[in-house]
């Protein structure tokens, strides 16, 4: 397959780990763009809901494709998000072509873009996030309940339906809560100066410009890899979303009996590399003790 060049491509909310995720959609998608840089915009692996039993050889493959990319000389950032906030305690850090920051400030083509994953200003996680992480499991099952559903419908030759979505747009504090989200993260880039600000959190792909009287901004999301299946995609010096279509991927195949271990992901170089950062922060660890 000949892959498209795409010089920034932000993906966040894939929750791998979850089986809401569609990490064969993805693979799929990864395996198809060659992009110049790469920024993992958060809840990327979901350390909330993070199970040993449930980490199926499809969302292996995405993180070796994370990986490959990052071989193949593409610098990878990835900031967490609310899911794996646990990553923050160890920002900033770095092996090989990966890196881990909270935010990003890109300049590209004269436009400044800062990208973060958004969940700071979402005050139902700072202030309640026992209830956030039930939240989460609920969508996570209601997720792949509505997948069973579609399976039935294409069966019956009947359209898919995203009742899954259309109860998460219905409930009139989830609106307002994406509402509120939306209108602090513009009105801090536009304060900031910023031209684009580039978020993921609410699953909910969008370009929209938006303009007041401090100021203009354009706003970006790039939705998720549960239901929306879409990344954000910048090349000939603009940001379009890209979907997700299972025709276009008709021929591709995955092997679900591949259960690569860790050691089998990473190189014997990079492996060698982490170690030694993670013996770093475990000295770091004690010391702070």
């Amino acid at each position: 397959m000949n892959k498209r060049r795409i010089d920034v491509l932000i993906l966040s909310d894939i929750h791998l780990g979850t089986r809401g995720c569609e990490a064969k959609c993805l693979l799929n998608y990864l395996k198809s763009v060659e992009p110049g840089l790469l920024v993992l915009n958060g809840d990327i692996i979901d350390i909330w809901q993070f199970r040993r039993t449930y980490f199926p050889a499809a969302h292996w493959a995405v993180v070796k494709e994370f990986m490959d990319i990052a071989a193949r000389g593409t610098t990878v950032y990835y900031l967490p998000g609310n899911h794996d906030d646990s990553l923050r305690k160890i920002v900033p850090f770095k092996f090989g072509n990966i890196q881990l920051e909270n935010k990003l400030l890109l300049e590209l083509d004269g436009k400044r873009v800062w990208i973060f994953h958004g969940d700071v200003y979402d005050g139902s996680i700072t202030h309640g996030r026992w209830v956030a992480k039930i939240a989460g499991r609920c969508y996570d099952s209601l997720v792949v309940f509505n997948r069973f559903i579609n399976r039935i419908r294409k069966k019956l030759g009947l359209k898919p339906t995203h009742f899954s979505k259309k109860i998460k747009s219905g409930v009139k504090s989830a609106v307002q809560k994406v509402s509120n989200f939306e209108t602090k993260a513009i009105e801090v880039a536009i304060e900031k100066g910023y031209d684009f600000v580039a978020c993921g959190h609410i699953h909910r792909p969008q370009i929209k410009e938006v303009e007041t009287e401090k100021g203009k901004v354009t706003y970006l999301n790039s939705g998720d890899w549960m239901e929306n299946l879409t990344a954000l995609e910048y090349s000939d010096g603009a940001w379009t979303i890209y979907s997700y279509e299972e025709e276009d991927y008709s021929g591709a195949e995955f092997d679900d009996n591949l259960d690569p271990s860790l050691a089998d992901l990473i190189n014997s170089t990079e492996l060698e590399e982490i170690q030694e950062q993670i013996n770093t922060l475990k000295n770091i660890q004690k010391i702070t003790l």
